[in-house]
């Protein structure tokens, strides 16, 4: 997905200051750099477009305009670096400011699975994680499976997933990837020798899972140009790649595919899953060599995911249940006219999840735009919500592999409260507090206040905000907003604690999260109101959300501020189109602006996937809706507010020319003064830096740039 990038870079700020004693930032009188313009005609339904800046696209391709590409990304980063030249010390206390609150030395809580207790561990000054066990108790001698800060040394980015564990605790499967591109290379270690094995798999998903035999190891198999999961594969520890055997290949190109294992260890499940409909296979995972089965096949308009228990599978699906039932069949009688039903569609609420136990199940839900936790014994049938008392929040289940367990480890945070993870004893139905985050710095969270408000959208729709400051706030309609969002695939942006944001409060703004339609906060309706057809509706309730901070008096058009990437980037494009006068600043991370384009192009990585999100655009009628939103397609000649916008050079989600080529674009049709700055990273992709710490750096850069536009220069 396009989606923003794990953490989702939300802004911040610290020590509010006297408006009357702010000074502007002077910005240097610099010109900016002045892309090529060549020729490139777009043909397509009678018509006929010049995309002059189509040479961006010849990076990857190598081809004659690959080094002319470079350069202008880096005259780019060089304008960007002279005009921010001026906050280059602001920046650098901003980054002491906000790694300070960072616990340097600091552990998970442990986890436990199959005799051993799981964590993660960091130590002062480095910047990845060491993951580690303990066999038994947690009083019993260090295992350190993987010391991610000695493998990553001289790396410029280097990121570890899909760790799995062979059954007989004695095997390590992990992913590598070196590159940004979330193209991963599989290894496999020896965790009583402490050997790595010579299997080395390319241009996987990251995704290893071990069959019960202990040797065989199921993955999924990317292209490697689109990126997109095309196969899954089996490994015969041992055995060279070349003999791997594809157990299942996907023929439609618009879904992702994926391989893992069941919560209660008996069956391997493949999944293959479009934004509409989904099928599932299985193997049972004690004897791999068989063919893979199909659960239920698929069908237009229906979803479905399964989830095995000792005796029965439970389905949650959308069949005839727009926010989703649970139901349940045999474990013989798959097919979807052996499924009964277990709990009901609800109108007012989204089934998000089911957490199975052999006693318990644990139901998470969304209310109101809220998350639930429903507790549910299976032998008595009796139920108990977890309760969440402030009126914005996030929560949700977190690490549980044990099916035996009566435990439920969960997490919360909010605006206000730092990620808590908590265990709730389902035979006592009481919570306990197992580890809050460490803020330093001296952190009070009675200092800042949390709401929930309401806006209404221009069709009547009513779109929730979530907003925090710090008390002494004054709603004058004089004080600075950063105003965030997201909006696409169905995901939700629930409120949650960022450290970072703390400078951002402390310096005088408010922060607020506009839950536009597109995600799913307000059920399965909500996304499907924002998307395909209804994309718009995304883009105008955000400009109403901020109409309406604007009429409440929270701030004004000189002091409101937009944020958002990827498909949130998209969001930001479409307002500076739409509305380019409401906002100050418009911060546009990794953003998806040359809709069009790319959603012709079938060779760019996620493009065929995401066809049911966007449409295709080689049918007329999404064609014509898609050019009259695509931030690309809809620059002209007027004035822009001031604009960030990001990119990473090996971006997989978004590739570096759309923001490039839209950047360009602005620059030769802008009629204003504003500032518009494109900082493309060189090294790194769609989720920034990797280590702990270097991201920060990022995040220092932004805040300064809002802050630039504020007045507040410390």
């Amino acid at each position: 997905m396009r989606n923003l990038f794990i953490g989702i870079a939300i802004l911040f700020m610290i020590s509010c200051k006297n408006k009357e004693q702010r000074q502007a930032y002077l910005w240097p009188d610099l010109k900016p750099p002045v892309a090529t313009q060549k020729e490139h005609l777009r043909m397509i339904h009678g018509d006929t477009v010049n995309d002059p800046y189509y040479w961006m696209y010849d990076y990857f391709g190598k081809g004659p305009d690959s080094t002319a590409v470079i350069n202008y990304l880096k005259e780019e980063n060089a304008y960007t670096d002279s005009m921010m030249t001026g906050t280059k010390n602001f920046r650098e206390k901003l980054f002491i400011e906000l790694k300070a609150r960072i616990k340097e030395k600091d552990e998970s809580v442990p986890v436990f699975d199959n005799g051993y207790y799981y964590y993660t561990r960091t130590e002062e000054g480095k910047q990845y994680y060491k993951y580690c066990r303990k066999k038994g108790s947690l009083d019993a001698a260090e295992e350190i499976l993987l010391d991610v800060d000695q493998m990553a040394e001289g790396k410029p980015y280097y990121s570890v997933g899909g760790m799995t564990v062979s059954d007989d605790n004695k095997l390590l499967a992990y992913g590598v990837d070196e590159v940004s591109r979330r193209q991963y290379t599989l290894y496999i270690k020896n965790l009583e020798t402490g050997t790595i094995y010579p299997d080395a798999i390319r241009n996987t998903q990251g995704d290893p899972c071990f069959a019960a035999d202990n040797k065989t190891i199921f993955y999924t198999a990317n292209h490697p140009v689109t990126l997109l999961g095309e196969k899954i594969k089996k490994h015969i520890l041992g055995e060279p790649e070349a003999k791997d055997i594809v157990v299942y290949e996907e023929k439609d190109k618009s879904n992702y595919i994926g391989v893992g294992r069941s919560k209660n260890k008996q069956y391997i499940l493949i999944v293959s899953q479009s934004t509409t409909s989904s099928e599932v296979k299985w193997i049972a995972a004690a004897q791999p060599d068989l063919p893979c089965q199909t659960f239920a096949p698929r069908k237009k308009d229906v979803l479905y995911d399964v989830i095995p228990t000792e005796n029965k599978f439970l389905i949650r699906t959308n069949w005839n249940a727009q926010n989703f039932r649970l139901m349940e069949c045999p474990l013989t009688q798959t097919t979807q006219d052996n499924w009964k039903e277990v709990i009901p569609h609800r109108a007012d609420v989204l089934l998000e999840g089911i957490e199975p136990y052999r006693d318990f199940m644990v139901i998470e839900e969304r209310k109101g735009g809220l998350m639930q936790l429903r507790v549910q014994n299976k032998k008595t049938g009796q139920e108990r919500f977890i309760a969440f008392e402030e009126p914005a929040y996030a929560a949700g289940v977190n690490a549980n592999p044990d099916y035996e367990s009566n435990t439920l480890r969960y997490y919360y945070t909010s605006l206000t409260t730092p990620a808590s993870i908590y265990d709730y004893d389902m035979n006592s139905e009481k919570s306990r507090l197992m580890k809050q985050q460490e803020v330093g710095g001296g952190y009070d969270k009675t200092e800042y206040v949390s709401e929930r408000l309401t806006a209404t959208a221009k069709d009547g729709s009513r779109v929730p905000i979530s907003l925090v400051y710090k008390k002494g706030y004054k709603k004058d309609g004089q004080s600075p907003l950063l105003l965030y969002a997201y909006g696409s695939y169905g995901i939700s942006m629930d409120a949650s604690f960022s450290s970072s944001r703390i400078s951002l409060l402390d310096r005088g703004f408010a922060f607020a999260i506009a839950h536009v339609r597109g995600g799913e906060d307000l059920g399965r309706q909500w996304y499907e109101d924002g998307k395909l057809m209804k994309k718009k509706n995304t883009f105008t309730d955000f400009i109403d959300c901020a109409q309406f901070l604007i009429d409440q008096k929270y701030t004004n058009k000189e002091h409101l501020y937009a944020q958002g990437g990827s498909a949130g980037g998209l969001l930001m494009g479409a307002i500076v189109t739409m509305a380019p006068e409401m906002w100050k600043g418009v911060i546009a991370q990794v953003p998806f602006v040359d809709v069009i384009n790319t959603m012709l192009d079938e060779s760019i990585p996620l493009t065929t996937n995401e066809f049911e999100e966007w449409g295709n655009p080689k049918d007329e009628a999404y064609y014509r809706y898609m050019k009259s939103y695509s931030p690309y397609e809809n620059v002209t000649k007027r004035d822009y507010p001031n604009i960030l916008v990001t990119t990473g050079l090996h971006d997989s989600q978004v590739q570096y020319f759309e923001p490039a080529k839209w950047v360009a674009k602005m620059r030769a049709l802008k009629t204003d003064r504003n500032v518009l700055l494109l900082k493309t990273d060189m090294d790194f992709g769609h989720g920034g830096a990797s280590g702990r710490f270097d991201y920060l750096k990022d995040i220092a850069f932004i805040y300064a740039f809002v802050f630039a536009l504020e007045g507040i220069q410390e």
